[in-house]
């Protein structure tokens, strides 16, 4: 019997979950915290032991640091929740499976990416690891989920409907986040949640045991930095430039290579704890004789952390929607990973030496793929839809596969199937 909390709402990744549970030893669980990993692994486990339970001063740490074997009796599922306290946890994992082979005998949750070296084996073939996220919007249930993102790679038509999702809707559910405690607060508390967030990341979050000692004042410019430039292509230098400020000028050119990679270093570090996360370019199959740009996209896990570190609001979001595009686009993008990891496809953006960009890209484990522009309004729609044209034109001219879909996600409006068959949908009409 699983250890279900009252009021669990389901979450896409618990299918998948189930799966390798029947596949694997052991199944991690990792993502950025209060993003529902304790209580998802709940709902498959048997039992459960809470590394950071401070009962006993923290004996359960104590125990699994000094003989991690110990905390590993359990009925199976078991759960061991923020296994990275005591990463020898792994390896102890690692060897009962060894020794005793069996499926979904463990679960890990894991809110930071220990070092590497802090553990010895990979545990490839024993643990598998999956990713996840705040709520998408089908799972906080502001999405109709009448668009599967299946559905539009299998060329499904449909007849036009008028999705009623307004603007302050939209503004409002980015504000929020996809955080599962947010979900039943207005938006003006909700948003604290967000704040708390950045904060704790500002004041503690990578100066704990076993992250490097970072600058404060430095992280907390890098993080208005990297929401300003929000879901966008910036380089290690111009957030480089952004955290010298007024002092760059009278830097050596030695003191900015060091910022270059003091930034790098910063960059890691958010990664570590899945505050950040990069859209890598995509290159079409290695045939084609396009030429693509690398340079990865960088976005907030959530949405609503970009808006916190900016200071930001509702009213200054609904006031400032040249801003609010950006946002809005990580919140498009937030979702299609998580749609798209549902059937095992991965997102990319598009960038080409011909400064031709598309928002996102994504492909299916089978090689399929289709080409994504994110609208915040319907007057953008024309335009995007030329650009998808273009990109799908290119690409068929440099020898690859032609896009399994095209396209334009929009923040509410008509759906429908244009006469050049483009998909019009808006996000909050989506799910995988």
């Amino acid at each position: 019997m699983s250890l279900q909390k009252a009021g669990y709402i389901n979450r896409i990744i618990d299918a998948k979950i189930e799966e390798n549970l029947q596949l694997f030893g052991a199944v991690l669980i990792e993502g950025p915290k209060w993003c529902g990993k304790t209580w998802t692994s709940l709902n498959h486990a048997n039992s459960v032991v809470y590394i950071l339970d401070p009962t006993g001063n923290y004996s359960n740490r104590v125990l699994a640091r000094m003989n991690p074997a110990l905390i590993l009796t359990g009925e199976s599922p078991h759960l061991i929740d923020e296994w990275q306290e005591a990463p020898g946890i792994w390896d102890a994992i690692r060897f009962d499976i060894d020794q005793n082979p069996g499926h979904g005998k463990y679960l890990l949750t894991g809110s930071v990416l220990p070092p590497r070296e802090s553990y010895g084996h990979s545990g490839t073939g024993r643990i598998i690891s999956m990713q996840m996220h705040p709520m998408s919007l089908f799972e906080s249930m502001d999405s109709s989920g009448l668009i599967s993102l299946e559905s539009l790679f299998s060329k499904v038509w449909f007849e036009p409907f008028l999705d009623i999702t307004d603007l302050i809707k939209i503004v409002d559910v980015t504000v929020r986040g996809g955080w599962p405690e947010t979900l039943r607060l207005p938006t003006a508390q909700a948003k604290s949640i967000a704040y708390g967030y950045i904060n704790a990341i500002e004041r503690s979050e990578l100066f704990s045991e076993g992250q490097q000692k970072r600058d404060r004042v430095k992280l907390s410019k890098l993080l208005r930095s990297l929401a300003r430039t929000n879901a966008a292509t910036v380089s290690i230098k111009a957030l480089a430039m952004d955290l010298d400020g007024s002092e760059r000028q009278s830097k050596s050119e030695e003191e900015i290579i060091i910022s270059r990679d003091s930034v790098t270093g910063y960059l890691k570090s958010l990664r570590e704890i899945f505050v950040i996360e990069e859209i890598p370019a995509w290159s079409p199959e290695i045939r084609s004789k396009a030429i693509i740009r690398q340079t990865a996209k960088r976005m907030f896990t959530d949405p609503s952390l970009a808006i916190a570190a900016l200071g930001a609001n509702r009213e200054r979001m609904l006031h400032d929607l040249k801003t609010f595009g950006f946002m809005f686009e990580n919140l498009c993008l937030r979702d299609l990973v998580i749609y798209s990891g549902y059937h095992g496809g991965r997102v990319f953006h598009y960038h080409d030496n011909s400064e031709l960009e598309v928002d996102a890209v994504v492909e299916m484990p089978d090689g399929a793929w289709g080409a994504f522009e994110i609208k915040l309004g319907e007057d953008q729609v024309e335009k995007a839809a030329g650009t998808l044209l273009r990109m799908s034109n290119k690409m068929v001219a440099a020898g690859s596969v032609p896009p399994a879909c095209l396209v334009i996600v929009t923040g509410g409006g008509l759906a429908r199937v244009r006469d050049d068959g483009i998909y019009v949908v808006p996000i909050s009409t989506m799910k995988p």
